[in-house]
Formats: structure tokens, C-alpha cells, sequence
């Protein structure tokens, strides 16, 4: 069967959703860093509440009034229990990685990031005894070895931070598992908008408390904050509204190219970051920690060709 050959007008526009999957992922990615470590705003709980109530409230605008997609419903009480669970993981998962970049640059952020591919296999292993072949295994041992390389030469290394990172790394792994073993039934199926229509507002909920009672008076830290410099409030709404188009422009890449296209993007992206993290913050990077980094993404790259080889 001969390939078809995508017209000029649909590769332009496909390089634009990935142009815009980059700008977005990254741009979120440095504006947390610059809130929570540069400003000084050290509220990542309520940074993250920020960020699910604007997902929350595009989401609906996206598919309820724009029909982006089409909008999917719960139909049980059961799947509602499984989309809260995912929700929980999620802001797990979100919030950790936000607390992580208070402490850790966002170079070493990434490349401890890199390794989710890792702790899928672990939980995908523990929960469903599903064993990759030896050779995926083996491709994984780079991955891991590389961020303790990279943990070894890192000027700005910090225990908590680490701990963090490593915690929303695997979050975000375990997130992956749970969805593919809660909503598996055609009928529990739902594409990732729909997904983030209703994680969203059950992640608020979680959250709320947590910021109330971990972050006491944030809200009237913030305004005021907003008094001496109303730039601020413009940030936060910027920083909340690119968490959403990372979530868009991440389900459109991947409707447009593929899952497999997607990792490979993610992990050039991720150095992408990193390069534009070090010209912006000016954090110091050691060889070594830039050659742990290197072992950590040709580890991911090997991955994924040994994962695309045995799916075939």
C-alpha cells in the first residue's frame, strides 16, 4: 500500500500544532519556574488550582460552545468513582512537579522528567504483571543511570526538590497505568478533553482544601501582591491559560500525527527546555551533569524504537 503524501497546506499546519505544543509546554514550564523560585510567589498548590480551574473553564468552552470535540458524559457512578482516583493522581503529580521547581532548575527538572518511561514499566509491571521484553528493560537502564550521573554533577542539586521531582515523575507514570486499566470498557472510553473536562473541576475540589489549610491566606497575599504590582494577576491568568493549551495542542498533536510522533517530539522538546531554561535563568550546568542528561534522553530514544519494533 503506497504512502499518500500529505499536502503542503496540512504540513504547515501540522508544524504549527507542534510550534504551538512546544511554545505552550515550555512557556508553562518557565513561567512556573520563574513564579515559584524567581518572583518568589511560593504557592505552588495554589499556582496548580490556578491552572485546573482555568482547564476546568476552557475546557467547557472548547467543547460545550466551540464542539471542539464532541462533549462525552459519565454514564455511571463507578466511572465517576475511576475519573475522581485519576484526578487525585493527577494533582499529585502536578502539584509535586510545581513544588519541585521551587528547588531544582528546570534543566535537572527535565531530566529527572525523562525518566517516566521507567517508572511506567515498574507500575505497569506491579499492577497489571504485564513484563516488557529484556531488551525494553534494558533500554531503561541508560535512562536511569543517566539521572544519577546527572543527580551526581548538579551544581544546584537539592534533596526535597529531588524527592519532588522524582514524586511527580512517577505520578505522572502511575496516572498513564490507572487510565489505561480504569477506562478500558468501550463504553468508559473517553478522549483526552473529555478526560481533562471532568478531571479538572474534581481537582479544584481536591485542591482547595489543601491550599486553605497547606497555604494559609493566599488569596489575600496575592491581591496584595496585585496592589504593589497588578502584573501579577496578568501572569498568573497567562501562566493558567497556557496549562490548558498544553493539554489542547498536546490532543491535537497527537490526533494529527501519532502517539509515537508525540514521544519522539516530547523528548526533543525536553531538551529544547532545557537549552532555553539555561539562556534564561543562567543556572549553572556541570559536563557532568549535561552528559547525565544526554544518557537519560539516547536511553528514551532506544526505548521508544524497541517499544515501536515489538508493537509492530
Amino acid at each position: 500500500m503506497s504512502a499518500i503524501k500529505s499536502p503542503p497546506s496540512s504540513k504547515l499546519f501540522t508544524l504549527g500544532l507542534v510550534s504551538a505544543w512546544y511554545s505552550s509546554n515550555i512557556g508553562v514550564l518557565l513561567l512556573n519556574k520563574y513564579l515559584l523560585s524567581n518572583y518568589g510567589f511560593k504557592y505552588p498548590i495554589f499556582l496548580t488550582m490556578c491552572h485546573m480551574s482555568s482547564c476546568a473553564l476552557l475546557s467547557y468552552i472548547a467543547i460545550a460552545w466551540m464542539k471542539i470535540v464532541p462533549l462525552q458524559t459519565i454514564r455511571s457512578r463507578v466511572q465517576f468513582v475511576k475519573i475522581s482516583a485519576l484526578s487525585l493522581i493527577f494533582c499529585a503529580s502536578v502539584v509535586s512537579g510545581n513544588i519541585s521547581l521551587r528547588y531544582l532548575p528546570v534543566s535537572f527538572n527535565q531530566a529527572i522528567g525523562a525518566t517516566t518511561p521507567f517508572f511506567t514499566a515498574v507500575f505497569a509491571y506491579l499492577m497489571t504483571l504485564k513484563s516488557e521484553d529484556w531488551l525494553t528493560f534494558i533500554t531503561l537502564i541508560p535512562v536511569v543511570t543517566g539521572v544519577v550521573i546527572a543527580s551526581g554533577g548538579e551544581p544546584s542539586f537539592n534533596l526535597f526538590g529531588f524527592i519532588m521531582c522524582v514524586g511527580a515523575t512517577a505520578a505522572r507514570a502511575l496516572k498513564t497505568v490507572v487510565q489505561g486499566i480504569l477506562l478500558t470498557s468501550e463504553g468508559e472510553k473517553l478522549n483526552s478533553m473529555n478526560l481533562l473536562l471532568y478531571m479538572a473541576p474534581i481537582a479544584v475540589i481536591l485542591l482547595l482544601p489543601a491550599t486553605m489549610y497547606m497555604e494559609e491566606n493566599v488569596v489575600g497575599i496575592t491581591i496584595a501582591l496585585a496592589r504593589q504590582d497588578f502584573g501579577i494577576i496578568w501572569l498568573l491568568i497567562f501562566n493558567s491559560s497556557l496549562a490548558y493549551f498544553v493539554n489542547l495542542t498536546n490532543f491535537l498533536v497527537t490526533k494529527h500525527t501519532s502517539a509515537l510522533t508525540l514521544q519522539v517530539l516530547g523528548n526533543a522538546k525536553g531538551a529544547v527546555a532545557v537549552v532555553v531554561s539555561i539562556l534564561i535563568f543562567r543556572n549553572p550546568v556541570s559536563v557532568t551533569g549535561m552528559a547525565g542528561y544526554t544518557l537519560t534522553v539516547l536511553g528514551v530514544i532506544l526505548y521508544g524504537e524497541v517499544k515501536k519494533r515489538s508493537s509492530k
